[in-house]
């Protein structure tokens, strides 16, 4: 089987320098030293340790992309521009070091939403990237989420180029959540950014995007965030609200999740979820990933086959969806 994985995390430690990293180290505080040193040692490399594990697991090809936070920390416009263009920059020079093995989203900086459209161009017509990875929203001054207005030059090239945005959770959280105070253990992958991230790609749903932009594609990780499995109850509950008889959305807003919103089971292995996916929104929908290094290629690969779904789904998850999508 051939595997393409989509959600796929590398660290520049020189970029360490050009922006505020505290909050980043606040994350890897928060993990066992023995995984954060796993983390912090294959986070940079793209040699050893990463195509090792490849290797021995099976993946033919990863889809880079810059860990959380990226470029969505707080940073002024004019330094999230010149941190883009050097992490696009670097990853270029990675992927051309491996172009068997590599392939990569590019970093936007979201804080000029002209100039990331045009960093999303560069980096798709110039360097061969497959589209952006950004880390949910925009935190500090100005912070938006992407249904934001401004941010529609952006989805006019997403659309244009015929490339997805992929949807991250971000750190630290846009919002702060009464429901997590006093339980740290509610915080991060483990709830409250599927959470996070699954409420965004609702905003942008509903907030009209992919009824302005109908060629748009966004990626949603882990499983969907929660979204494929609430299909039917997002038309119900929508449907029995006064809103529904306002809103503009032009199809029911299950009708977006499989077609405009597409996603990855990164970090999420069960074989039962996997179906259930299938069964919700269809297998040309869904895309193996691995969600390297903070999950095991070993446990991504096992779990997908475990799967009792059909061979023609099966090859269609494993590689043929990200090679359709992202040209690949």
């Amino acid at each position: 089987m051939r595997y393409i994985a989509l959600e796929e995390a590398f660290f520049i430690p020189e970029l360490a320098e050009r922006q505020p990293t505290a909050k980043y180290q606040q994350l890897v505080k928060r993990m066992r030293p023995e995984w954060a040193q796993r983390c912090q040692l294959r986070l940079p490399d793209f040699g050893d340790h990463r195509l090792a594990e490849m290797d021995d697991a099976g993946i033919d090809i990863q889809v880079l992309s810059l860990t959380s936070p990226g470029l969505q920390i707080d940073i002024g416009a004019e330094q999230a521009r010149d941190n883009a263009r050097f992490a696009n920059e670097y990853l270029a020079k990675v992927i051309g070091e491996h172009p068997d093995r590599f392939r990569g989203f590019a970093a936007l900086p979201m804080q000029d939403p002209a100039a990331a459209a045009a960093e999303l161009e560069r980096a798709v017509t110039q360097d061969g990237f497959c589209g952006a990875l950004v880390n949910d929203c925009i935190t500090g001054p100005g912070g938006r989420y992407l249904d934001a207005p401004e941010y529609d030059v952006v989805w006019s090239a997403v659309e244009s180029l015929g490339v997805p945005l992929y949807l991250h959770p971000g750190s630290p959280p846009a919002d702060q959540w009464q429901v997590i105070e006093g339980r740290p253990e509610l915080y991060g992958a483990t709830w409250s950014w599927a959470a996070e991230v699954g409420g965004h790609a609702l905003r942008i749903l509903f907030g009209g995007v992919f009824d302005r932009h109908p060629g748009a594609t966004l990626i949603l990780g882990h499983m969907g965030e929660f979204l494929p499995f609430q299909r039917s109850r997002l038309d119900s509950r929508f449907a029995s609200t006064s809103l529904s008889e306002t809103s503009t959305l032009r199809r029911a807003p299950s009708a977006y999740l499989g077609t405009n919103i597409v996603f990855t089971n990164s970090g999420v292995f069960s074989p039962a979820a996997m179906l259930g996916a299938v069964l919700e929104v269809g297998a040309d929908a869904l895309m193996f990933s691995i969600d390297y290094p903070y999950e095991s290629s070993y446990d991504a690969v096992r779990g997908f086959e475990q799967t009792t779904l059909p061979a023609a789904d099966r090859e269609k998850i494993a590689h043929g969806n990200a090679e359709r999508l992202l040209r690949i």
